[in-house]
């Protein structure tokens, strides 16, 4: 299988410590198992994306507040939902959002989805990771890209998103050569679609390639079926007891 022939990472890679990153449930009125869930004691969560309406929302909204208070002081990690609509979206707009989320919300840091990849963004993507930064001590920045970037995109994230996307093409991935420079905490997987009898397979790809942070889910994407982020996969319980307690930092 593809996904076996990289050798580089050798065997500390199958001793990988995972934990997860959640990239969003639905509003907390609309899923609120979802989130009373996230923060139970001793799941080993690293990061929760608050996604209020595609970012901060108009308006400060309760409901939202209450959630991300519950996980931030249950230890967990608040990250805000910016849009960078692949280098589209205006510098003025992101920053904007971002002081919402601050003010509002008080948020740890931020994932700056549908974030580009290539070369040629990098310069304008360290600017807006340089002035979150500036914006939150100690801020945890995660590119989403969803698929591996260009490698300078790693001296600017502390977390790479370097898959999103179905089961289907998860299974048969490879990963780029130069993420073995980096620990597995700077990489993440993000993957819908995977049937429980392949949970155990799916999480050996992810040590494999070492990527620490996960997010797996039997839900799936299109055809109606809606975002497959929002709500609990049907294994929660059983993931989360393979993944175990224990989060490398």
């Amino acid at each position: 299988m593809p996904h076996l022939t990289r050798t580089t990472r050798g065997a500390a890679s199958t001793e990988v410590r995972i934990g997860f990153g959640v990239p969003g449930f639905a509003h907390p009125l609309i899923a609120p198992i979802e989130w009373a869930e996230l923060a139970r004691p001793g799941t080993p969560l690293k990061w929760v994306v608050l996604n209020v309406a595609n970012g901060p929302g108009e308006r400060p909204d309760p409901h939202c507040l209450e959630a991300a208070g519950r996980l931030r002081n249950a230890g967990v990690r608040v990250l805000g939902h910016l849009d960078t609509m692949y280098g589209a979206r205006p510098f003025g707009e992101l920053i904007s959002d971002a002081h919402r989320y601050l003010d509002w919300y008080l948020v740890d840091g931020f994932r700056l989805d549908r974030c580009p990849s290539g070369r040629a963004a990098l310069p304008e993507v360290r600017r807006t990771v340089t002035t979150l930064r500036a914006l939150v001590d100690d801020a945890h920045i995660v590119l989403g890209h969803g698929t591996h970037p260009h490698p300078g995109y790693a001296e600017t994230g502390d977390e790479l998103v370097t898959f999103a996307g179905p089961w289907s093409d998860y299974r048969w991935s490879q990963v780029a050569e130069w993420t073995a420079d980096h620990p597995p905490e700077r990489f993440c997987h993000l993957v819908h679609g995977v049937p429980r009898g392949h949970l155990d397979e799916a999480l050996r790809i992810a040590r494999w390639q070492g990527a620490s942070t996960i997010y797996f889910t039997d839900r799936v994407d299109g055809a109606g079926a809606g975002d497959p982020w929002e709500s609990l996969p049907g294994y929660w319980d059983d993931i989360v007891s393979r993944v175990g307690t224990g989060v490398s930092e």
